[in-house]
């Protein structure tokens, strides 16, 4: 497993039909090494702060493997390194082989795995697809978001090692398959997924909201869990 691209970049305007949109989703390769902080990749940076960034989804990791099933189901070769708006390209490293709240390090930093990523209608400002956040949802390959344990300094080429796994063992690839799947009620999954201690506030609110949901009387799945 190893890092195949490092990619920053800082918020850009970008005009669309309801006007300009300020996003940072816009990543590009760089080849020095550069420092990871607890709330970025320095040179990097997010435009909405309300529900992007912060300490955990301080770096943003996707498989460099999942490129070529883009190029095949958009019919496009014009996906460069950071198209996703990853941070960090990885190769080896897949949803369904790395777990809620394990630690990695890559480089000198150490990196925590916190959730999967929903993607918003920044994606499909960047593929130019409104199409492609759904597309993206649906498809499994999320990529996974990082919090920082500890600072330090990586590149493009540095390998990425796994240094401790989660007790409760829940992949990123499982923790999208309960998200999306709202026509069943998973208790047991989803009470397995809230002992991750990793788990973001937002994610446990959710799923502790389905749980809950599942308590109530004329409970119907998929109809009950968000109201």
């Amino acid at each position: 497993m190893r890092v195949i691209s490092v990619n920053v970049g800082l918020p850009r305007e970008v005009p669309t039909e309801v006007g300009a949109v300020l996003t940072g989703i816009f990543k590009f390769p760089v080849e020095e090494r550069v420092r990871v902080e607890r709330l970025n990749i320095v040179g990097d940076q997010q435009a909405d702060l309300s529900v992007h960034g912060g300490a955990n989804k301080a770096v943003y990791g996707y498989p460099s493997e999942h490129y070529a099933y883009w190029q095949r189901r958009l019919g496009r070769d014009d996906l460069p390194w950071g198209m996703f708006g990853e941070n960090l390209t990885f190769e080896g490293l897949l949803e369904d082989s790395i777990h809620l709240g394990d630690s990695l390090r890559v480089g000198t930093a150490v990196l925590r795995v916190t959730q999967p990523r929903f993607p918003c209608t920044k994606l499909g400002i960047r593929f130019g697809q409104p199409d492609m956040v759904k597309k993206f949802q649906l498809s499994g390959r999320s990529g996974f978001y990082f919090s920082v344990v500890e600072e330090g300094e990586l590149a493009a080429g540095d390998p990425a090692e796994i240094v401790t796994r989660d007790e409760f063992a829940v992949t990123v690839a499982e923790c999208v398959r309960l998200y999306n799947d709202r026509e069943n009620s998973h208790a047991e999954r989803i009470r397995r997924i809230l002992q991750v201690r990793a788990l973001p506030s937002g994610l446990r609110n959710h799923f502790s909201r389905r749980l809950e949901a599942q308590g109530r009387p004329g409970y119907t799945p998929g109809r009950s869990e968000e109201s």
